[in-house]
């Protein structure tokens, strides 16, 4: 595993990399307030076929905060993510994301269907979309929100509370949320606190309409591979995802028993789906 620094225009990226660079590369991008160590569990087993790229998103892990003028939007992750593709020489790469991070590689593969050879997601197909329901309180409640009114960070005597903390608020196993906490956490006073931008748990203003999102599926031309969870994540409702399914052309949908993050719970068999995905 090798720390990793990418600079593109107005920013500076952090990540992990696995394998040979001059392997076959595959991008991994994580999920919403974890990290690049998302993926130290999986990312070592496919590292002997690709060179496994993790970039920490804008705000997350050891990546720059965005300046307080500017909000994180999918559309702009997608553009971060291509920006450090053209920065790394990656012309064409694999592509592989979890919750957030699929979303984002969504779009990343729409936006350039000449660079991503194959796409594999899990838990997620495109971003979170609006039905319309909560569109008037959610930009409400957004721009409500003072640019410097975030309360003061928390601060935990060691990592192990931390971890705990993390596995009371997210639903995963303390061991396996370590290795995010770790790299999501710095020295303080006292402690340790969250490096993240504390800005990613304000409510977005405006997504997407869902008749948008479907309309960019329609677009995804990668063969493209989809791990989900079972029981299912409240916000991957089956019907509504069917029809998101049923708007790429080239998908193969999997189920697999456990979590939200099966990548941590199951690295082995998710490493045996993405070998047969990518």
């Amino acid at each position: 595993m090798r720390e990793l620094n990418v600079s593109i225009p107005g920013l500076e990226l952090a990540g992990l990399a696995w394998g040979e660079p001059d392997a076959s590369p595959l991008l991994v991008l994580h999920g919403w307030l974890d990290n690049a160590a998302s993926f130290a569990s999986l990312a070592p087993l496919l590292a002997s076929r690709f060179h496994v790229i993790a970039l920490d998103l804008p705000g997350h892990g050891h990546s720059q905060h965005l300046p307080e003028s500017t909000v994180y939007q999918h559309v702009d992750y997608a553009r971060a993510v291509l920006a450090a593709a053209d920065a790394l020489a990656l012309p064409r790469f694999h592509l592989l994301g979890h919750s957030l991070g699929a979303g984002v590689a969504t779009m990343v593969a729409i936006a350039a269907p000449e660079r991503v050879r194959r796409l594999a997601l899990i838990e997620g197909l495109g971003p979170l979309g609006d039905d319309g329901s909560r569109t008037l309180d959610r930009f409400r409640e957004a721009m409500a929100s003072k640019a410097g009114g975030h309360r003061p960070l928390r601060v935990f005597p060691s990592i192990d509370d931390a971890a705990a903390a993390r596995a009371l608020v997210g639903g995963l196993d303390a061991a396996l949320a370590r290795p995010i906490v770790e790299r999501g956490l710095r020295a303080v006073d006292g402690g340790y606190s969250w490096r993240s931008d504390p800005r990613l748990s304000r409510p977005t203003a405006i997504r997407l309409a869902e008749t948008q999102v479907m309309a960019l599926l329609l677009g995804l031309a990668a063969p493209t591979s989809l791990l989900l969870a079972r029981p299912h994540a409240p916000y991957l409702e089956p019907d509504a995802l069917q029809v998101r399914i049923d708007c790429v052309a080239d998908i193969r949908v999997t189920h697999m028993d456990g979590g939200h993050h099966l990548h941590l719970e199951h690295p082995e068999a998710v490493a045996t789906w993405a070998a047969h995905a990518l």
